[in-house]
């Protein structure tokens, strides 16, 4: 039987944060796209991670809620979690978002193909399809958004039993007594707070000398301490060496602290979250030699390779590993290849990705920070305001953390580091104050409504103005 072929505009290998939203923008441009998935629509982000991840971390915010209500003057008792009705919750929420992504693209033209894509020639996607043989799909613009999986280290290989990916985190049959998390990134640092909360003896292992390695020093030691009260035990300088199934209900791991000393401990699971590695296997992309250092997919500002018309978009495209990142990349790549506009990007854009740690106290970020500033030669000033002197947030008695700004001697925004609850849901304000070209001085002069956490952002930077009104 003769191949079957099909012309396209564009072709999206992978249906996650970054090829969902490149097809259905390329197909409301008018542009005939294909989508590309052999599992689930979605991605990881969807079905495997932020999205599942975030419903299990409000179930355990609120059993928190209810172990701190006797401050309020109200007696709940003490909680108990039916982890079997919380995963099944969280897996309800994922499949109803995933439902929601396939009418997405139908409704907006864009055509989804079911099974594995390998990039066989200049402008050819040849698909083995799910319901058997092949289809060789022909479009001048490829667009690459396979995502990343977790990174497997020697002697810590997943077993899917006791040793875990986020994968085995997020459907667990039962709450494990004990748990040691390796990784202080967002992902291990999210299900150590999230395991503890649900009851869990939890020890997190970094590698590096601080925890949460990639914040300022001031968020990192904030929300240690908070975890090192809530009885979740933190070592950083940790190196692991081995981590296995010590029988059917336990893992031992081996691993030596910062001072020397050696450790081998028998513990319910073991969850090894160790960064990740693009998913570029079997795509056939070595023959156009867009791969670059740690196999992540070299492109420009716009998602394009030095290849043809082949893009890539995404996790696959490298650092920050985000879905927010990805879907902002997909539509700014699929509008320079409709020449809708052509968006040159500064050269720090990266620096203005969202980065949101959902523990407790949260974590949110964007920009540089001080210490930043400083490496590449920008005079700036740090100004920071507590939580604590917050009403609103002292009201709710959630007063860890605070708002921390860096701006420039010429009153720039460079960044904000936040910690506390509810951060997150802030951090946006100074995503858009920066694409509006907002100076401290514009931000500072916008009434919020009172009381409400958003007012430290703005305090903080009255305070770097030097006239604070509820700080000192």
């Amino acid at each position: 039987m003769a191949q079957r072929v099909e012309n396209y505009d564009v072709v999206v290998i992978g249906a996650g944060p970054g090829g969902y939203p490149a097809g259905i923008r390329a197909a409301q441009l008018g542009l005939r796209t294909a989508v590309v998935e052999k599992a689930d629509l979605g991605g990881i982000c969807l079905n495997w991670g932020c999205i599942p991840t975030k419903a299990l971390l409000h179930g355990a915010e609120l059993v928190r809620s209810a172990r701190s209500a006797r401050q309020f003057g109200i007696d709940l008792g003490t909680p108990s979690v039916d982890v079997k009705k919380l995963v099944a919750h969280s897996r309800s929420v994922s499949q109803t978002l995933a439902g929601g992504v396939g009418s997405l693209l139908k409704a907006n033209g864009a055509e989804v193909i079911r099974g594995s894509a390998e990039v066989t020639g200049k402008g050819e996607v040849t698909v083995a399809l799910a319901e058997g043989g092949e289809l060789l799909l022909k479009a001048p613009h490829v667009i690459v958004a396979t995502g990343a999986s977790p990174r497997v280290l020697p002697g810590l290989e997943p077993d899917g039993k006791n040793v875990w990916t986020y994968r085995e985190a997020l459907v667990p049959e039962t709450i494990p007594e004990s748990l040691v998390v390796i990784g202080s990134g967002a992902i291990g640092a999210e299900f150590a707070s999230l395991y503890a909360d649900l009851g869990s003896q939890v020890t997190l292992l970094e590698a590096l000398p601080r925890f949460m390695p990639n914040e300022p020093e001031a968020v990192s030691s904030t929300v240690e301490e908070s975890f090192t009260k809530r009885g979740i035990r933190v070592e950083a300088g940790a190196r692991v060496s081995s981590a296995q199934s010590d029988s059917a209900s336990g893992a031992r791991i081996e691993w030596t602290s910062a001072d020397g000393t050696s450790h081998s401990e028998t513990v319910s699971k073991v969850l090894v979250a160790a960064g990740v590695v693009p998913n570029t296997a079997g795509l056939g992309l070595e023959k156009f030699e867009v791969l670059g250092r740690g196999g992540f997919i070299q492109t420009d500002s716009l998602g394009k390779t030095a290849a043809w018309g082949l893009y890539a978009v995404g996790d696959v495209a490298g650092a920050p590993c985000l879905a927010h990142k990805a879907t902002h990349e997909a539509v700014r790549c699929v509008d320079a290849i409709a020449g809708v506009r052509r968006i040159q990007e500064d050269d720090d854009w990266r620096d203005w990705v969202p980065r949101c740690t959902y523990t407790t106290p949260e974590v949110a970020s964007i920009g540089i920070s001080a210490e930043q500033a400083k490496e590449r030669g920008i005079s700036a000033s740090v100004s920071t305001v507590a939580l604590a002197e917050n009403g609103r947030a002292l009201g709710a008695g959630e007063t860890v953390g605070f708002a921390q700004l860096t701006v420039s001697s010429s009153g720039e925004i460079l960044g904000a580091h936040l910690v506390g609850a509810g951060v997150t849901e802030l951090i946006g304000m100074v995503a858009v104050g920066h694409t509006a070209s907002l100076s401290a001085e514009d931000f500072a002069r916008t009434m919020l409504p009172h009381p409400t956490r958003s007012e430290i952002i703005v305090e903080a930077l009255q305070k770097n103005l030097g006239r604070p009104i509820n700080s000192l």
